[in-house]
């Protein structure tokens, strides 16, 4: 069962959430749209693999230092938004969500928890992308929210 409750709620950290929670509604319909035409995700993974490695190249910095790549990665309202518990060593950036505002628009839109878990995952290849585009990093992906999970675990690595 998907568990995903916020603790953190001021002004600005909510006005963010719903900007993410509006694109996260977006999303869903446009999959849920091509689900009931037949059409296999593949093009979704692709289209978002395609958007992560667009900001990978254009938004984040090419480097192995870990403390340097979390500062734009993990700003701090990103922190807030998602309620992350942020830790780094020379070698790698730990990150656990705490909360999902794409999970919590999904879940008003529908009780199918695999549903949630595929578009989830589909969304995930939007810092698969990223962080495919460093070739000093590498992106693991461990528990999630939509997974039914208390957290989502990520793991970014220096190779």
């Amino acid at each position: 069962m998907i568990t995903n409750k916020a603790t953190l709620n001021d002004e600005k950290t909510v006005a963010f959430r719903d900007m993410i929670e509006h694109r996260a509604t977006w999303f869903y319909f446009l999959i849920d749209e091509a689900k009931k035409r037949g059409l296999k995700l593949d093009f979704a993974h692709d289209a978002i693999m395609k958007c992560g490695a667009f900001h990978g190249v254009n938004k984040f910095p090419q480097t192995d230092n870990i403390e340097e790549f979390t500062k734009s990665f993990a700003n701090d309202n990103v922190q807030a938004i998602f309620e992350m518990a942020v830790n780094t060593t020379e070698e790698e950036l730990n990150i656990e969500f705490h909360y999902c505002p794409l999970v919590n628009a999904w879940k008003k839109l529908t009780d199918d928890e695999a549903f949630i878990d595929e578009l989830c995952d589909i969304a995930m290849d939007g810092d698969r992308g990223i962080i495919s585009q460093n070739e000093h990093l590498s992106f693991e992906l461990g528990d999630t929210i939509a997974k039914g999970c208390k957290t989502c675990k990520v793991r970014i690595s220096r190779i």
